[in-house]
């Protein structure tokens, strides 16, 4: 069996001191550490494979160098987690980034009405990262704990703790309005649950937004919700062949939605965009992979994620620090997937 690798080996190979391994792992400034040192370290880091004894560094600071991220479940009976690759996307963005800078991840899924401060408290994390919260839940809670918190695509006025997300009526707007740019007046909205100041509702309002920008009547019976999933996407675009053959456009909340609308259409003997466009959000790989490649809303999602963990690793060095709310821009990726009929 070989030999760990120390941080002593690390120091030697950098050609610097243990101590100036520890600041570069611990992040910590310093004036002495040129950023050419701190390549150096990190050269030598990845070079020897040195993974930090995280036990070891919970032990001597009273951390567990732990951090949770919670992923409420909103859909009853369904086990979503990772069938919207969106998860996939933001889950290693936060595990890199973690990890990069000595912590690990505890990710857990939590059913409908289960508290999140069971988790928290019964693994002694130092820090916790929640996406998708409403406002519902009952997040003062976690005020009393005192656990750094980040909060993710959340909607709450509150600024008792740091968040990140992105201005997703803009995002409703975007996609609205560009598929009204190509000509479409009949488009469908297609989501998951429209939750009351939800992710989902807002894309809705700016949907809304666009339709009225342009004299565009509303029309309640183009709204359709159910389960965020390659499957409802497909069973509602069967639906509006169907019953709405007048729809030329639809903007689906979720790349796996869209590419279950287009295969829908397909199966009912309608082309994308031949027949109908289809408009998508997220721009995660199946934007990309799916026929014909789809036009979506952009939001990145892995910067999102490494932002996550630092806004994590702030409120665990500094708690009662002043609060960040960090926005991540939104663009549309142009595709194949619109037609244009003006």
């Amino acid at each position: 069996m070989s030999r760990r690798v120390t941080i002593r080996d690390v120091a030697k190979e950098a050609g610097v001191s243990t101590a100036t391994i520890s600041y570069v792992l611990n992040n910590k400034a310093s004036e002495s550490i040129t950023p050419e040192t701190i390549a150096r370290v990190n050269a030598a880091i990845e070079k020897l494979g040195y993974v930090p004894n995280l036990s070891a560094r919970a032990l001597r600071y009273r951390k567990s160098n732990l951090i949770g991220v919670v992923i409420p479940q909103t859909e009853p009976g369904k086990e979503f987690m990772f069938s919207n690759p969106f998860y996939g996307d933001f889950l290693s963005a936060v595990e890199y980034t973690a990890r990069t800078r000595g912590y690990r991840l505890l990710i857990s899924g939590t059913s409908v009405g289960q508290s999140y401060i069971e988790i928290a408290q019964n693994h002694g994390l130092d820090a916790i990262i929640i996406l998708g919260i409403y406002p519902t839940d009952d997040i003062n809670a976690y005020k009393e704990t005192k656990i750094p918190l980040v909060l993710v695509d959340c909607y709450r006025n509150d600024h008792f703790f740091h968040s990140i997300g992105t201005n997703d009526r803009h995002g409703g707007y975007l996609a609205a309005h560009y598929l009204i740019r190509h000509g479409h007046r009949r488009i469908a909205f297609v989501s998951g649950a429209v939750e009351e100041v939800g992710v989902n509702q807002k894309r809705l309002f700016g949907y809304h937004d666009a339709l009225d920008e342009a004299g565009i009547p509303y029309d309640r019976e183009l709204i359709f919700s159910g389960n965020v999933g390659y499957e409802y996407g497909a069973e509602t675009a069967l639906d509006i062949a169907r019953n709405h053959p007048d729809v030329t456009a639809v903007f689906a909340t979720a790349d796996i939605m869209a590419a279950g609308v287009i295969k829908g259409f397909s199966d009912a003997g309608l082309s994308v965009p031949g027949n109908v466009s289809v408009v998508g959000f997220d721009d995660v790989f199946i934007a990309n992979i799916s026929s014909p490649s789809l036009t979506t809303v952009r939001q990145n999602i892995k910067e999102k994620g490494r932002v996550a963990v630092e806004l994590a690793l702030d409120a665990i060095d500094d708690p009662s620090g002043p609060k960040r709310e960090v926005i991540i821009p939104l663009e549309v990726v142009e595709r194949d997937s619109v037609r244009d009929i003006g």
